[in-house]
């Protein structure tokens, strides 16, 4: 089984390090400073208890000299896919598994998934149908992404918490390539279940995305902050409410409340959202795929969503003022 995982910073670093571990056949593609750190020392994984492991992985800016895979496992930002496809060609071929581990709303998610909106494109996680028609859905895996972790010096991956990666085909199957995959990912160390309503987790996922990022992002407050300060809070919670509504309407069933997922928020304690980092470090916010996509579903279910505007207005507005929204 060949593996490549397309995006090797601090997720797709880290999954690479523990299947390169467990002997697996995977490639790395990567660029800058970390690839070539990678390339000159290994790559080295921090764990979560202080233990440190340096693999020698192939890793490559040229998906060309990697050639076609059995499995691609997408890592890389939403907005930073589309602008991708026609390089990870050479990585296709016939039976060949794209693996999509991406926040937010996935481009897929009307594939297989049945009634009168099968089959429904998302202008705003895969504008001009890029990744549609670049990959073909018929090839897609679904994966939530649990782990948090960083690079923190280019070839040095630390992993902070988490090791679950869930997986899920489009029509809640339990294929063989699912569970091929989940057998190696499992061999290394990770958890790897095959849900079959994998949607369900990535509501729960974004959830707290949609909500807790462009409010860190626009008020610069930490989770524990944002969860318990009596305004942000109740702005959290109806952005919530609105896209569970979105969310139930198609068809996704909540194992937890509004609150409580609140309250989950509040208990990671003082963390700087992705969106808040991205917006400190000047790199382009994944605005998108986590509150605009949500928006243009409210509008594909014709339910509104005033408190999810509202803030996607805003955040997009501030991310446009510092360079990092186009």
């Amino acid at each position: 089984m060949k593996i490549c995982v397309f995006g090797a910073g601090a997720i797709g670093g880290y999954m690479g390090v523990k299947l390169a571990q467990a002997g697996a056949d995977v490639s790395l593609v990567a660029r800058g400073p970390h690839l070539a750190a990678m390339q000159a020392n290994g790559l080295k994984l921090i764990e979560e208890g202080g233990e440190e492991t340096v693999v020698k992985v192939t890793a490559s800016d040229d998906p060309a000299v990697i050639g076609v895979q059995d499995y691609v496992i997408v890592t890389l930002k939403a907005h930073s896919v589309p602008a991708v496809v026609d390089r990870m060609q050479p990585l296709i071929g016939p039976n060949t598994t794209i693996v999509s581990g991406v926040n937010g709303v996935p481009w897929w998610y009307f594939h297989k998934i049945g009634g009168a909106l099968e089959g429904t494109r998302l202008e705003t996680v895969d504008p001009g149908n890029k990744q549609w028609d670049g990959f073909g859905p018929d090839r897609v895996l679904g994966c939530v992404v649990y782990p948090a972790a960083e690079v923190i010096e280019p070839g040095v991956i630390k992993h902070i918490e988490g090791s679950r990666f869930s997986l899920g085909e489009p029509d809640g199957s339990k294929s063989e390539r699912a569970l091929a995959l989940s057998k190696a990912l499992s061999e290394a160390g990770l958890k790897a279940p095959v849900r079959p309503r994998l949607r369900d987790e990535i509501w729960v996922k974004l959830w707290g995305n949609l909500s807790f990022n462009p409010i860190s992002a626009l008020t610069h407050a930490t989770l524990d902050v944002l969860c318990t300060d009596p305004g942000t809070r109740a702005v959290a919670k109806s952005m919530m409410i609105e896209a569970q509504a979105v969310a139930e309407k198609l068809g996704v069933k909540f194992p937890i409340d509004v609150e409580k997922r609140i309250d989950g928020g509040a208990a990671v304690g003082a963390h700087r959202t992705s969106m808040l980092q991205d917006l400190d470090q000047g790199r382009p916010m994944e605005i998108d795929a986590l509150v605009g996509s949500v928006q243009e579903l409210g509008r594909v279910t014709d339910t509104p969503t005033p408190t999810i505007d509202t803030v996607l207005a805003l955040v997009k507005l501030r991310a446009r003022s510092a360079g990092l929204y186009g």
